[in-house]
């Protein structure tokens, strides 16, 4: 918890600054800290000596060397800097042991982590070295200040590391709240509204992952001790693929390796999560989706205990929330939990052609977006977007993705992975994907136009606001969701035998 008192203690002079908003780079908004690591990382054992560090720096070119745990994850790391400290110390130089010179415990981020993310904890530490590691803790690359320099981002925004120093949930509030500002920000940079809704979720993992955080700090100062067992914090519907707006809620679940005994310590836990987000200003969950509700807390046993009973006996009605769990992702704690629940998950819904026709036929019965003279259909002079055109191409690419055996969560992934293995022609696969991003581009205008106005941002839209070439190509791409289900019929049907149960 030193680190939460550290950032607690400088949220009050390192405010977001939301001028800055107006020059921003968008670039850090747009990729990941895996696009620009060098890779493979150069590691050497803790035992072995300075020089062998320093002789490894040499070979590959680099300013830094990681040290690895007997286990492959990563322990420490040497930098140019501790070389000439050890050197010019004159205690043995650079026959120490690597041990005796490296800095540890090593800050370090997720390969699939936002770029801005990384500049923005490289600059709050004062580092210029930050290794990339995978679900285990194993690094699997380097972030340097050189690398990114080189890519003009050194003007990127701290939103992710003030939300990392948030103290409580008026702050995470306080930055939720700037969130219409950066998309502004980045939508006259011409981002596009996918990759804006990408943020959007990135952000949205951050506020929950801080959330946890906090409520650990809770549970600490309450007296209720550190964790019984090895757990994660899974995120899921649109903030797990990716593909958030700004109408929020919660969706989220929590995952243990402890018994029946430990679930008492566990709803504490959730419970405390779910308070926070609310104040942070994403609201408690219609549907009860939130790890606080038992069924979204199990162990990992528990849990494929429960995805068994799912395939074995699907019924319509018992699946709701079923579909945006299979989105889910691990944002904190031991992720390695999330990654063995994904390949359970994936495996167990590929033998059940059942569960999966159940799945699909979510987004068939959709009415249709338009009348019988091709008139959009508007209730109060506004068309939910998220019912006619998002759901039908979300919910179809979920369950032609598992038919498949994809792991992927994002739609776009989904798609064109299930495409690549043959379920569908690529071009099927390219026309919904590019019918989602005219139809999220519609809805994320009108919650900036709606927020703006003083209204509640949601998924209805005007579309007497569009010009005739928008609401052209809207109602185009409301044609292609609306055929999604004879395509993800498709999938399913001609699925290999060697993908069959």
């Amino acid at each position: 918890m030193a680190a939460w008192r550290r950032c607690s203690a400088r949220r009050g002079r390192d405010a977001m600054d939301t001028a800055a908003l107006e020059r921003l780079d968008s670039f850090p908004y747009r990729h990941r800290a895996s696009e620009l690591m060098t890779s493979p990382v150069a590691a050497v054992d803790a035992a072995r000596p300075l020089a062998e560090a320093a002789g490894l720096m040499v070979e590959r070119g680099t300013s830094s060397v990681v040290v690895l745990a007997a286990d492959g994850r990563l322990a420490g790391i040497v930098t140019e800097r501790d070389i000439l400290r050890a050197v010019t110390a004159g205690s043995g130089g650079l026959a120490v042991p690597v041990s005796s010179a490296m800095s540890a415990p090593v800050h370090a981020i997720e390969a699939d982590a936002p770029l801005y993310r990384a500049l923005a904890r490289m600059s709050r530490l004062g580092v210029r070295h930050l290794p990339v590691v995978d679900d285990h803790d194993r690094p699997v690359g380097m972030l340097t200040t050189g690398a990114l320099l080189k890519q003009r981002a050194a003007t990127a925004l701290s939103l992710g590391d003030e939300i990392a120093c948030a103290g409580d949930g008026a702050a995470l509030a306080v930055q939720h709240g700037r969130l219409p500002d950066l998309v502004r920000a980045l939508r006259r940079e011409e981002v596009s509204a996918t990759q804006v809704s990408a943020v959007v979720a990135g952000i949205t993992r951050d506020l929950t992952a801080r959330a946890g955080e906090l409520a650990l700090a809770e549970m600490e100062a309450a007296g209720r001790g550190p964790p019984p067992a090895a757990w994660c914090l899974l995120v899921l519907g649109s903030a797990g693929r990716g593909e958030s707006l700004l109408a929020p809620d919660q969706d989220n679940a929590l995952i243990h390796e402890g018994g029946p005994g430990d679930d008492a310590w566990f709803a504490d836990l959730a419970g405390r999560l779910n308070r926070l987000l609310d104040q942070a200003g994403i609201p408690y969950c219609p549907g009860g989706v939130m790890a606080k509700n038992p069924a979204y807390r199990h162990s990992l046993a528990g849990w494929q205990a429960e995805i068994d009973s799912w395939v074995a006996r699907p019924r319509p009605e018992a699946l709701l929330g079923v579909d945006i769990f299979y989105d889910f992702v691990g944002i904190l704690g031991e992720r390695r939990l999330a990654g063995a629940l994904r390949r359970h998950a994936v495996h167990a819904a590929g033998r059940a052609p059942t569960f999966l026709r159940l799945l699909a036929a979510a987004g068939e019965n959709v009415p249709s977006p338009t009348d019988l003279l091709g008139r959009l259909r508007t209730r109060e002079g506004r068309i939910d977007l998220k019912k006619h055109g998002l759901f039908p191409i979300v919910a179809g690419a979920r369950a032609a993705a598992l038919a498949w055996g994809s792991a992927a969560t994002g739609t776009d992934a989904r798609l064109l992975e299930t495409a690549a293995k043959g379920a569908f022609a690529e071009e099927a696969a390219q026309s919904l994907i590019e019918a989602r991003a005219i139809i999220v581009e519609a809805i994320l205008e009108q919650q900036l136009e709606d927020i703006a106005g003083g209204l509640a941002a949601g998924n209805r839209v005007d579309p007497r606001r569009l010009g005739r070439k928008a609401l052209s190509r809207l109602r185009e791409a409301l044609a292609i969701a609306a055929q999604t289900p004879e395509i993800v019929h498709d999938a399913l049907s001609n699925r290999p035998i060697t993908l069959a149960p």
